[in-house]
């Protein structure tokens, strides 16, 4: 007998997990939350998973690993620059209000950081953008967008910078987490054009 085929894909529970998540928070979040937020009975997602901390490293493995988003903004022939920009304004997609930031936030301090599994895979993923944004980078000093840089700190001071203004924008509360991002991202890399 073959196992019944899977209706929801791993990929859509994990999008699920993030709305429940930026919606309730990490306190309130819960295996019934996730799946009727996907569309499926709690049963199902401890058969699949075995438990919330389970799915939540399962689904946090490779998560916000950028890899495919930059290949797809290459293949449609997109400047280097502009593949920085776009990749660093996605985090602002976990702060559509200042609510959904507080509870990304405590998500990030007291699950991500305090479980050992979870904070290597952020570590991972943090190290595999953080190289990807140093390649563009370099990528835009060779064509002439920006001056000679030191490129991997940069990328890291790029990173620090959307935490940095995604906690400001939640504080200030003004406009979109896009809008104020996007602003404190081009003016840091205004900073690195040529003159």
């Amino acid at each position: 007998m073959s196992p019944r085929p899977r209706t929801v894909e791993d990929g859509a529970i994990a999008a699920a997990f993030a709305r429940v998540l930026t919606k309730i928070g990490p306190a309130k979040l819960t295996l019934a939350a996730i799946a009727r937020e996907a569309g499926l009975s709690p049963s199902t997602l401890i058969q699949r998973f075995g438990s919330k901390e389970k799915l939540i490293r399962r689904l946090s493995k490779g998560a916000g690993d950028g890899t495919a988003l930059v290949a797809a903004a290459r293949a449609e022939g997109k400047r280097p620059l502009v593949i920085v920009r776009e990749f660093l304004l996605c985090y602002a997609g976990m702060a559509p209000t200042p609510q959904a930031m507080i509870h990304s936030f405590s998500a990030y301090l007291q699950i991500d950081l305090a479980d050992p599994t979870l904070r290597r895979y952020l570590v991972e993923s943090g190290r595999t953008n953080e190289g990807l944004i140093a390649q563009l980078l370099e990528e835009a000093v060779r064509s002439g967008e920006l001056r000679p840089v030191d490129t991997r700190r940069l990328a890291r001071v790029l990173f620090a910078t959307v935490t940095g203004s995604l906690l400001a924008w939640a504080t200030y509360r003004e406009g979109s987490s896009e809008a104020w991002l996007g602003r404190d991202l081009d003016h840091l890399l205004g900073l690195a054009r040529p003159t």
